[in-house]
């Protein structure tokens, strides 16, 4: 898991802080849905870094004791984006 000081860039990279947070509660995808008020379809989502609302993002958050904070930061770099593509090819 990334230490929270890392800054997440990518959807896939919330999705994977958002699971790690969720199994260290010890918790089921079911049982965060139901303390966000989601359907168990929007914790998939999320954790796969697919699309969802913000309210949603918001709720799963606020569900896990998270809050997000904003701060000025580039877009990944296309190095940074090749990289995450081929870890994603390795897996396969």
């Amino acid at each position: 898991m990334k230490a929270m000081t890392d800054n997440i860039r990518l959807p896939d990279e919330l999705g994977q802080q958002l699971q790690a947070h969720r199994k260290a509660l010890g918790l089921s995808k079911s049982a965060l849905a139901e303390r966000a008020g989601k359907v168990r379809e929007v914790i998939y989502r999320l954790e796969a870094g697919e699309d969802t609302t913000v309210s949603s993002l918001m709720a799963v958050m606020g569900a896990l004791g998270l809050v997000m904070r904003m701060e000025r930061a580039g877009l990944p770099t296309a190095s940074e984006v090749a990289a995450r593509f081929m870890e994603d090819d390795d897996a396969a």
